[in-house]
């Protein structure tokens, strides 16, 4: 309705005293995890981005936090991989005759992958300044 003046029509977003985006908890969790991975190298900061995402913060079962990102949009941008991850199944039932299975992924291995540096400015997050 762009023709309807807002001081006859306007929508607010009341938001009720005390809330906030992240309980405070949250958000001290969420610092303290980009100020660790800066520390150690694993981020940098970055300006003016093309691609941006965002952050979401999630509660392991033992109350941990760990912080991921929402590369949806990115995902949708980028051509299918002609070799797909095999069926999970496929990853159980691989191993059931062998005398050892390893559950090692060298402490977290699903990011171990460098991204091409080229391309390391469409992995940028958005998160407070820490």
């Amino acid at each position: 309705m762009p023709r309807l003046p807002r001081n006859l029509v306007e929508h607010k977003l009341r938001i009720n005293e005390g809330f906030r985006p992240f309980p405070t908890e949250v958000q001290v969790k969420v610092k303290e995890e980009i100020e660790r991975l800066l520390k150690v190298g694993f981020i940098r900061t970055a300006w003016y981005v093309e691609w941006l995402a965002n952050i979401v913060p999630v509660l392991k079962k033992t109350g941990a936090l760990r912080v991921c990102t929402d590369y949806r949009n990115l995902n949708l941008a980028t051509p299918k991989d002609e070799y797909p991850m095999p069926m999970s199944h496929l990853l159980v039932d691989g191993p059931a005759k062998h005398e050892l299975l390893s559950f090692m992924d060298g402490y977290a291995g699903y990011n171990q992958i460098f991204i091409a540096e080229g391309d390391v400015h469409k992995t940028a997050f958005r998160c407070r300044s820490v």
